[in-house]
């Protein structure tokens, strides 16, 4: 029998993480590699899988790169996915965890396309569609091939990353500026939250379809990410949460870890919510 600490343990497993370059992806890594795991990071770019490689092991100090995969595949494009679901067949003989991480993320901190001052009445289909198509089809045709592995494997992990904008509106009052004309506004945008809240359907579906097959299926909602934001978007967000500041991203690397492993193993169509309190209000 396993004692309680070893049941977080994912020893061998492979574990596939979508948008791995990202901020929570590399922190999804090394919960992975705490765990004796060996992560596959997906993203669109080689050379931000090759900057977020060397991240990853300089901030551990038992990782080697040899020990993380990196490959760069268009995660909406059903036969790249297929031939990467075959590369790493080849490579490993099996797949066990996917952690659906990928969004077109709109960022305060960044200059994302779909973060600007667009009116809803505005909103261009482009943006809308290519959100959509990242942050849900991209995870649809990665469950939808990886979990195939797995259910013929006799189980797995899958691992829906949401927000709390999953489950609450986005307040536009943070992202407002003094002194700015009303049509010049930030505006955090309404394809967001429908990924986010759609990504939580998806889990609640999945987790039942293959609850027989051994495939746990389960949505963080991570929350309110300190990214260098300015001082003045810092002071509102943080106004709405109750432990009054905004997350580290590494706080969430241990949740991430419990709920791939069997630590969590009574656990599947759940949304766990890290966010210090702000869905609470």
């Amino acid at each position: 029998m396993k004692s309680f600490m070893d049941k977080f343990s994912i020893e061998g497993k492979v574990c596939v993480i979508t948008g791995g370059a990202g901020l929570l992806g590399k922190r999804h890594a090394q919960a992975i590699l705490t765990g004796g795991g060996i992560p596959a990071l997906i993203d669109i770019s080689d050379e931000r899988l090759s900057l977020a490689k060397q991240e990853i092991t300089a901030s551990m100090e038992d990782a080697t790169q040899s020990d993380i995969g990196t490959y760069a595949v268009d995660i909406t494009d059903k036969e790249a996915v297929i031939n990467l679901r075959d590369l790493l067949l080849r490579r490993y003989g099996h797949i066990d965890i996917l952690i659906n991480n990928a969004a077109n993320n709109p960022k305060m901190e960044g200059n994302s396309r779909n973060m600007a001052a667009i009116r809803f009445h505005d909103f261009p289909l482009e943006i809308w569609n290519a959100d959509i198509s990242v942050g849900l089809t991209g995870a649809f045709l990665c469950s939808q091939t990886f979990g195939k592995v797995m259910e013929d494997g006799g189980g797995g992990v899958i691992l829906n990353i949401s927000s709390d904008y999953g489950l609450i509106s986005p307040d536009q009052r943070v992202y407002r500026r003094d002194g700015v004309e009303e049509d010049a506004q930030i505006v955090k945008p309404i394809s967001y939250s429908v990924v986010k809240r759609a990504i939580i359907g998806m889990t609640k579906y999945l987790a039942t379809y293959w609850a027989k097959q051994g495939i746990r299926v389960n949505t963080l909602c991570p929350a309110s990410l300190f990214n260098g934001q300015d001082i003045e978007f810092v002071k509102k967000i943080s106004e709405l949460i109750p432990m009054g500041r905004m997350s580290d991203p590494d706080e969430y690397i241990c949740t991430v870890l419990y709920m791939i492993s069997d630590a969590s193993s009574y656990m599947t169509g759940s949304a766990v919510i890290v966010d210090g309190g702000r869905t609470s209000w």
